[in-house]
This record gives structure tokens, C-alpha cells and sequence, in this order.
């Protein structure tokens, strides 16, 4: 696995050199957007070349098993629970993952996933419902108007197409884990990235530990967005693997990973807009975390 990170190194080295001579009269933030843009080429390249770079190789059984425990965590592993609206959010939340769906124009600070997940259910030929076809967005514009259609037809077709599709979404957590890795290893670059690749390969040597690693990924992203940052501090994925400091394996590395997890989790409660209250969450937060080791 090393191997991966010293290529994403010495590209990453080669092409910066050339692209600095280039931009000798551009501003140094210029410089430095080009310089990220090409390390994530660079990582995406590598991981392309090298499929075991973030090999996850769980059978469909321990997929579907860990599709349901997110399912559990996110909505009590009940149907109606498919299709939510959070309370103070600007976004539905929906299927086994919660995934984000922002109505038509509006944008936030998080990432949005159910189109990513719209998009990889096509790419398997599965029928969509019409009001994912026009791909615009959800159509809903509000909490209000999305409970108030809780038992139209287009809010029941869509419910009924999350239930028929729960082994796909649970096959989409774990891709969506795949495709972190190499985000992650562009961002800390490749001075850091073989330590994070190696606790990621530690956590992800045991049942728990994968489990644990798509449940947050899914929880609370890849930590590689810069809006994802409270007081330039992030909460995702590559901020609780930078947080690890025991070098340890099998249950004592989930048990390392969830502990991490617990600290990013206050950290971000603390950091945050006095606003938002996220101090009302981190119980449930940190309840969920300690399901990695089960506890």
C-alpha cells in the first residue's frame, strides 16, 4: 500500500515543479487551487492503476449486514424513515444512509449524495421513479412541503423505491468508502498520506472495522471539503484517521478509530455556530460511535 502513496509523491512532486515555472506571475492562492486540483488527479490516477489501494473486499452478506446497521443508526431501520426532513436543515435526507438532497437552487455546506446514489442505481439499469428523472433537484422546497406530501404518489413512489433498493444502497455505502481513500491522501498530500493509508488499512483489516469506516464516511463525510470546517477544524473520515494514536490492529484499531471519532465529534460541537445547537446531537453522535466496538 505504501507504494501507492510514494507514486502519488513523486508525480505529485514532478508535476508541481512544472506547473510552478508556470505560474511564476500568478498569485500564490492560484497557484496553490491548481497544485490541490492536481494531486487529486493525481491520487484518482494511482488508485485507477492500483485497485487494491482502497480495497474493501466484503462479501454481499457483510454489505447488506452493514447496510442495515446504518439503516438502524440513521432512521431506526423503519420505512417511513426512508424519506426525512430533519428539523433546522435545508435538505430532505434520504434511504438507508440519510443521503443529502438539496431542493432545486439551494446549496449548503455539506455534500450531496443522493444524486450520486440516483446516478450509481442507473448505472446498474434500475428503473427510477419519475420524479428522479428530471434530475433537478428536490422538488420539495421545505420541511413543511415535504411532510405535507409524505402520502402523494410522487412521495410514495420514491419511498417504495428506496425500500426495493436497500442492498444497492448498502452496496453504494461501501463504494462511496472505496472512492474516499484517494480524496483523502490528495488532501494531506504526500508528506502524511502513507499514515493515513496505513490506519485506514489497519481499521479496515476486521468486520467491525469496515463497518465502522462506512458508517462514518457516511455519517459525517470524507473531511476533505473545505466547507465541511468549523473554525478550520473538520469532522470527517481523514480528521479521526489523523486523530488515531495507538498503532494497533483488529478490535484495538476500531477501538483507536472510534475514540478519535468521539474527540473530532466534540471538537465540532464546540467549534460550531451557537446557532445550530449541535450540542443537542452529540449524545446520539457519540452513541453511534460506540456501536464500532460494541458498546
Amino acid at each position: 500500500m505504501e507504494a501507492g502513496a510514494v507514486v502519488i509523491s513523486h508525480l505529485g512532486a514532478a508535476r508541481t515543479a512544472t506547473l510552478e515555472k508556470k505560474l511564476r506571475s500568478s498569485s500564490l492562492s492560484a497557484a496553490a487551487r491548481l497544485r490541490r486540483k492536481v494531486s487529486l488527479a493525481m491520487a484518482l490516477l494511482v488508485a485507477a492503476a492500483c485497485p487494491g489501494l482502497a480495497a474493501i473486499n466484503l462479501s454481499k452478506a457483510e454489505t447488506r449486514r452493514i447496510g442495515n446497521r446504518i439503516w438502524q443508526n440513521e432512521c431506526g431501520g423503519t420505512l417511513a424513515g426512508l424519506t426525512s426532513w430533519n428539523v433546522g436543515e435545508n435538505f430532505a435526507s434520504l434511504g438507508i444512509g440519510h443521503f443529502i438532497w438539496y431542493p432545486k437552487g439551494v446549496r449548503g455546506p455539506f455534500d450531496e449524495s443522493f444524486p450520486k446514489f440516483v446516478e450509481f442505481a442507473a448505472g446498474r439499469a434500475v428503473q427510477l421513479p419519475e420524479v428522479l428523472r428530471a434530475k433537478e433537484g428536490c422538488p420539495w422546497k421545505s420541511r413543511a412541503e415535504f411532510n405535507q406530501a409524505s402520502q402523494t404518489a410522487p412521495m410514495k413512489q420514491l419511498r417504495e423505491f428506496l425500500a426495493h433498493t436497500v442492498d444497492l444502497q448498502a452496496e453504494f455505502l461501501v463504494h462511496r468508502l472505496q472512492q474516499a481513500l484517494p480524496k483523502m491522501l490528495a488532501e494531506t498530500g504526500a508528506s502524511n498520506g502513507a499514515q493515513v493509508q496505513e490506519r485506514f488499512d489497519r481499521v479496515a483489516g476486521s468486520a467491525s472495522g469496515c463497518y465502522a469506516l462506512v458508517d462514518y464516511v457516511n455519517f459525517k463525510g470524507e473531511g476533505v471539503l473545505a466547507t465541511e470546517r468549523y473554525a478550520g477544524q473538520g469532522w470527517g473520515l481523514l480528521q479521526v484517521l489523523q486523530g488515531m494514536t495507538q498503532e494497533t490492529s483488529g478490535r484495538e484499531a476500531v477501538k483507536s478509530f472510534a475514540q478519535s471519532a468521539r474527540t473530532v465529534l466534540k471538537n465540532r460541537v464546540r467549534n460550531s455556530p451557537p446557532e445550530r445547537n449541535e450540542a443537542r446531537w452529540l449524545p446520539g453522535w457519540l452513541k453511534r460511535i460506540d456501536t464500532y466496538v460494541g458498546s
